[in-house]
């Protein structure tokens, strides 16, 4: 069996080894891949492992031996899963492998922007304490969790574990999400979107990325945010109208943006986001914990196997 990975590195930049994936047959792995250099170096793959690497129509029409395709991700919009479908080709996904790791980045970022452990550890680095005339200083707003209000929005495994620590936390949690309230813990109050952007300090977006959901932090909801409230995203870049969220934090409207994904990655260097007040990105690394990159490849291996076996297994095709 002949496996190409098409972008390696972004999942093993070398702090692991992809013995498993050997053993299952004939292993070529790139560390990154062009548009231009998709169909040459999958033209004798019958199993394609990509990240980001994009699997149109096109693309899959020009790949004969192709069988399957494995995303190395839990989303898949890179693959025209229709036309693998009419092809034939079995495609897959990895869901669950990072949902602690991201629910902990939302946390990275919620204590980052309420304590700023790091702005004074930087601070102090440069001698300010040191020369300071009081035992304590402090020049940012510092804010207690405990008896606050977040708002999760979706509930699939990230949105739960995250509901779970904001309780942990004190925080009490709102949540809009399909599930019914009979579905929810009692720690958990049910809420409509517009409710929820209304009510709470805290909103953390956790739902999938839709025609419904695009955009669906605009002008107009954040205007309807509590002045001073935190938005989070770890979901999806396009959740969010990033214009009008920099807007919102120049204003002072909203207190502060955390978030570890973008509309468009790596962003383009006027993206409003990255020079706006209050602003904290992180470069698309919430799912990158060694732990939960183990995770990947293993169920990566797991789904081959099961391929292999003919009962394939986190099927999207």
């Amino acid at each position: 069996m002949n496996i190409v990975v098409l972008d390696g590195y972004s999942v093993n930049p070398g702090d692991m080894d992809w013995s498993a994936l050997q053993s299952l047959g004939t292993l070529t792995v790139y560390d990154r891949t062009s548009a231009q250099e998709i169909i040459e170096r999958s033209r004798e793959a019958e199993i394609v492992l990509t990240n980001k690497v994009p699997f149109t129509a096109q693309t899959i029409a020009a790949l004969p031996r192709l069988r399957y395709i494995g995303v190395l991700a839990t989303g898949y919009n890179i693959i025209d899963t229709e036309a693998a479908a009419r092809r034939g080709v079995v495609v897959t996904n990895i869901p669950a492998y990072s949902t602690d790791s991201v629910a902990q980045m939302v946390f990275a970022h919620i204590l980052n922007i309420t304590n700023r452990v790091g702005h004074y550890a930087e601070e102090n680095g440069r001698g300010r304490w040191a020369g300071n005339a009081d035992f304590c200083y402090w020049d940012t707003p510092l804010v207690e969790l405990a008896g606050k209000r977040m708002g999760i929005v979706g509930l699939g495994n990230t949105g739960m574990a995250t509901a779970r620590i904001a309780r942990a936390f004190g925080l009490d949690v709102w949540a809009n999400t399909s599930k019914s309230p009979a579905q929810l813990p009692d720690y958990i109050y049910p809420a409509t979107l517009d409710e929820l952007f209304a009510a709470c300090d805290i909103v953390s977006l956790h739902c999938p990325l839709t025609e419904t959901t695009r955009a669906m932090v605009d002008a107009s909801r954040l205007s309807r945010m509590k002045p001073g409230a935190i938005l989070i995203n770890t979901g999806r870049g396009p959740l969010v109208d990033e214009q009008a969220v920099a807007d919102a934090l120049n204003s002072g409207r909203l207190a502060a943006f955390g978030a570890d994904v973008l509309s468009v990655e790596p962003p383009s260097e006027d993206n409003p986001l990255l020079t706006a007040r209050n602003s904290f990105i992180t470069p698309h690394i919430a799912w990158a914990t060694r732990e939960a990159r183990t995770r990947l490849l293993g169920i990566c291996v797991e789904n081959i196997r099961a391929f292999l076996s003919g009962t394939p297994c986190n099927v999207v095709s």
